[in-house]
């Protein structure tokens, strides 16, 4: 099975880590891992590295953050056997502190979509009151909706369901990497 070819994925970040986040990424299914997902410690700039399987053995792409800090960072998504820059993902600084909002820009630098969380108003009630409220996002590449982030009920265990549609140009390597940063990223706030 190629491992981007599903429409439907599931990612579950490790509840308990005392060093760095380790994420799992499955199948629509849950049955088969197909990405192993590690951020290391202790690093001023975020560095993520997305692993074939929990062996480690196999790397298959990098996620790094162009600046230490930064509230609208960049961070750049390359294919870790060729090297190849597929795109970036950039967080709308300010804008994300009520309402979550990355842009997608592709190899070259060009805005190809975003990123949007749900409602205004659900992101309020999740900031000031409760994080018991799921996340939901919402993608859009070239003006045409390409997936939906649906964050699971869960407290302790950030999880969160991928659909990508069907003819979406979105790189799903590209999509992935955005649902990783934002249980990474955005999951801090919580």
């Amino acid at each position: 099975m190629d491992r981007y070819s599903l429409d439907q994925y599931y990612c579950r970040m490790k509840f308990w880590k005392l060093f760095g986040n380790e994420i799992k990424i499955y199948d629509g299914n849950r049955q088969n891992l197909l990405l192993f997902v590690k951020q290391k410690a202790f690093k001023l700039k975020e560095a993520i590295t997305v692993y074939a399987d929990e062996s480690k053995n196999e790397e298959l792409l990098r996620i790094n953050a162009r600046s230490v800090i930064d509230f609208g960072a960049s961070y750049d998504v390359e294919d870790a056997k060729t090297g190849q820059r597929l795109g970036t993902l950039r967080r709308k600084g300010l804008k994300s502190i009520l309402r979550d909002s990355w842009i997608i820009l592709d190899a070259s630098e060009n805005e190809i979509g975003t990123i949007q969380e749900d409602s205004m108003a659900l992101a309020m009630v999740r900031r000031l009151l409760s994080n018991l409220v799921p996340q939901a996002f919402t993608v859009t590449v070239n003006g045409q909706e390409a997936a939906h982030f649906k964050q699971a009920f869960n407290p302790f265990v950030p999880q969160i369901t991928i659909n990508f549609m069907a003819g979406s140009s979105l790189d799903k390597r590209l999509g992935l990497s955005a649902a990783v940063l934002l249980q990474v990223i955005e999951g801090r706030q919580q």
